[in-house]
């Protein structure tokens, strides 16, 4: 496996991700079929790739390499375990029926690999599919999908994070199609053969964003909507086995919107983090260690800040508040974002380049500024299409290769404070 991959926390400087270029599938949504998108609106999907576009080209201007999941998912294909590991993913969709998997396997099977990547990103509608016949089939309407387009899968990191030298292809709710084909790649591309997994698609719930490496041995997992705590008590057990972390720290996120943890806490430095001012102080975490073989021991509810800080060897952890303050924090329902009183422009999700420099949203003007004034600096790319569920550069990246943290002494961030 190349030395390029391996992360061990968030900060440490940024050298390989993984992304998905949005394509043809954002336009495949209508309101009839929202496939369970995550965009607020129904995205212009022209502008949605030009701003990715750009996100990729400051990575690169950054010396970051940046690789995309479409492009490796097609080198994929070109091998048979692949092509049967894709198939059966997508036959086993329970509304089909036996008679209508058994002729969607036909068919899938006869497609070249650019063909099948491209329907099982952009999903098959019922006129788009030759070869369909029998009651189920004959139900559908002629834009009813048979397999569904995946218009979420601009998300890259919610559907896989690497810890150590180890990937965990996580399972959030909704989105297990679009985690097989990161399970796909990871499994069959050359570049990653032998690559070690931590966590499965079909595993229990658990969501990318949950997962944050404050540290190299400190991991936290969130947990809400989007994990479980069956979910986060098998990511925490594989991590401290497998000697990638001593701490993991299991952070009640009790988000009405579904948030992720990622968009209640940003790591942005070493010892420094962003965060919503209406959770910077309420998050209650508990603390996780190894206990004996085999066993866990669970600590009691603390303040996120005070275990975070404590499981990093630092006396404290600096906080910059976003812009968005409990009274303005907006509706509570995920499809209401993007409505009156969201406060889009004053998000955290940033992604960290290396210590000291980040991706931000440039719309994120009263963060951005408070990161500025902080001295870290700002790179800042344009994301109104691609802004979601309070998404930011960190949602639509899952770093594969960082180089490793250098973390700062105890009393450092006492020191800056004074």
């Amino acid at each position: 496996m190349s030395e390029f991959f391996g992360v061990d926390s968030e900060v440490g400087r940024l050298r390989t991700v993984l992304v998905h270029r949005p394509g043809a599938e954002l336009r495949r949504v209508t309101p009839k079929h929202r496939c369970g998108m995550l965009l607020p609106a129904l995205p212009w999907a022209e502008r949605a790739r030009a701003e990715h576009d750009e996100f990729a080209g400051a990575l690169r201007a950054a010396g970051v390499a940046v690789l995309y999941l479409t492009e490796l998912l097609q080198d994929a294909l070109e091998y048979a375990p692949a092509r049967e590991h894709a198939i059966e993913t997508v036959t086993s969709d329970r509304r089909l029926g036996e008679e209508l998997r058994g002729q969607l396997g036909e068919y899938l099977a006869g497609l070249r690999p650019e063909e099948l990547c491209q329907v099982l990103i952009m999903g098959l509608a019922r006129d788009e599919f030759p070869g369909g016949r029998g009651a189920v089939f004959g139900l559908l309407d002629a834009w009813d999908y048979v397999i569904d387009p995946l218009p979420n899968l601009v998300f890259a990191r919610d559907i896989c994070v690497w810890i150590g030298d180890s990937v965990a292809v996580t399972s959030p709710p909704g989105r297990r199609q679009e985690a097989e084909l990161a399970a796909i790649v990871f499994a069959h591309h050359p570049m990653f053969s032998g690559t070690k997994r931590l966590y499965e698609p079909g595993h229990e719930l658990l969501a990318g964003g949950d997962v944050l490496l404050l540290a190299p041995g400190v991991v936290a997992i969130g947990i809400g909507a989007q994990t479980s705590s069956a979910g986060m008590e098998r990511l925490a057990r594989r991590v401290l086995d497998a000697g990638f972390a001593h701490t993991v720290l299991a952070v009640l996120t009790n988000s009405a919107a579904g948030e992720c943890l990622d968009t209640l806490c940003t790591v942005a430095g070493p010892d420094t983090v962003v965060m919503r001012p209406d959770v910077a102080y309420s998050l209650v975490a508990r603390t996780i260690i190894k206990r004996g073989e085999g066993g866990l021991r669970l600590s009691h509810p603390r303040p996120f800040l005070e275990a975070a800080a404590d499981a990093m060897g630092l006396d404290r952890l600096h906080v910059i508040e976003t812009g968005l303050g409990p009274a303005r924090a907006g509706p509570a329902r995920p499809e209401a974002f993007g409505g009156q009183g969201a406060q889009w422009d004053d998000a955290g999700n940033l992604l960290a380049l290396g210590p000291g420099k980040v991706i931000s949203y440039e719309r994120n003007e009263l963060t951005n500024a408070r990161l500025e004034a902080a001295g870290i600096e700002v790179i800042r790319v344009p994301g109104g299409e691609l802004a979601g569920c309070r998404g930011g550069p960190r949602a639509i990246c899952c770093p594969v290769g960082r180089e490793p943290a250098v973390m700062p002494e105890p009393g450092a961030g006492d020191e800056r404070a004074a």
